[in-house]
């Protein structure tokens, strides 16, 4: 039987794990143990697959809270680490030829649409 497709195999976190920013705890007045980054990971893909809600994710799923979850996945989007697991991902499979280039589009959201050319002469 597959895994559910939220639980991180050891070969996916070995590509997640070392992009993912790394926190100390204080030293002083440490609080709560932060939730371990793969248990969140894991949160935050259940959501992504399933498409519930995040205040439908319950802690006891093991994957923290709803709140945890989702600023992980917030702090995670700002240090960059989904462009940065993007661009791994396409060198492993370039480097592997397993990208169909024939398939491939660019639009808009992907390449800057350029606004004419500056040094031409002015309309009018």
């Amino acid at each position: 039987m597959a895994a559910a497709p939220w639980i991180v195999s050891d070969e996916l976190w070995e590509l997640v794990g070392p992009l993912l920013p790394k926190r100390e705890r204080r030293f002083r007045y440490p609080g709560r143990k932060r939730l371990p980054d793969r248990e969140a990971l894991c949160g935050i893909l259940f959501v992504l697959h399933t498409g519930i809600a995040w205040q439908h994710l319950s802690a006891e799923l093991g994957f923290g809270s709803e709140v945890t979850c989702w600023r992980r996945l917030d702090e995670w989007q700002g240090a960059g680490v989904w462009e940065q697991l993007h661009l791994l991902m396409l060198t492993r499979l370039r480097a592997a030829g397993e990208i169909e280039w024939s398939r491939a589009i660019a639009d808009s959201s992907q390449v800057q649409a350029k606004k004419g050319l500056r040094n031409g002469p002015e309309p009018g």
